[in-house]
């Protein structure tokens, strides 16, 4: 069938169409979860350098940092804080200490709607697909065993089937690894303090520069 070019413009303008060029502000491609931000993350810096500020309404992210404990969860205790506060449940599998719940209180998340899976590590990544896949949770956090190429793929897909927020978080030496998680995070330690650098963003080139995070232990 012939296209004729007024329809591939049309085509071309639609926001379900990314072009690598473009560096701008724009929708990814089905699937991604970028039709809408659910919230912001707390990080004006973070919010700017996303294709939809805030983060996506479903799919993988990623969240890789050397060592627990460095501000990872401080990062996304906003968006949790918001979810819990809509009355959807949060889900915790195989985290690797148990939380402290008068930190995650304070930090307004709804101790009535956070649950923790324990799980082996071998079983953590089924656990958290099943979980993403169902689509009654409002975010799955999971820290299973390294997963290789394929489970991370199925955890992509039950994020997209199930439209649920998942953060998979990861040692940060896995950030060398090609991934389809749409967004990834890198948490890093420098001298001049803890930086949080975008590795991979569907929708937009990552930005080379790194942003400030202020480091909490909250577990």
């Amino acid at each position: 069938m012939k296209t004729s070019p007024a329809a591939l413009e049309t085509l071309l303008r639609g926001a379900q169409i990314w072009r690598g060029r473009d560096t701008g502000r724009g929708v990814g491609p089905v699937g991604a979860g970028s039709a809408q931000a659910r919230c912001s993350t707390g990080l004006q810096a973070l919010d700017a350098m996303l294709p939809v500020p805030g983060w996506p309404e479903s799919g993988l992210v990623e969240v890789l940092a050397p060592a627990a404990g460095l501000g990872e969860l401080s990062l996304i205790l906003p968006a949790l804080a918001a979810i819990t506060a809509a009355d959807h449940p949060v889900l915790l599998v195989a985290p690797p200490h148990r939380p402290c719940a008068q930190a995650w209180q304070r930090a307004g998340v709804r101790l009535t709607q956070l649950h923790v899976l324990e799980a082996r590590a071998h079983e953590a990544c089924w656990a958290m697909e099943q979980a993403l896949r169902a689509g009654c949770c409002g975010a799955v956090l999971g820290w299973p065993a390294t997963p290789d190429d394929k489970t991370l793929r199925r955890l992509q897909v039950a994020a997209e089937h199930g439209r649920t927020l998942g953060f998979l978080f990861r040692e940060a030496s896995q950030a060398c690894h090609a991934s389809p998680a749409p967004l990834r995070l890198a948490v890093e330690t420098t001298p001049a303090g803890t930086l949080l650098r975008v590795l991979k963003c569907r929708g937009r080139n990552p930005p080379a520069r790194a942003i400030r995070l202020r480091a909490s232990v909250l577990h």
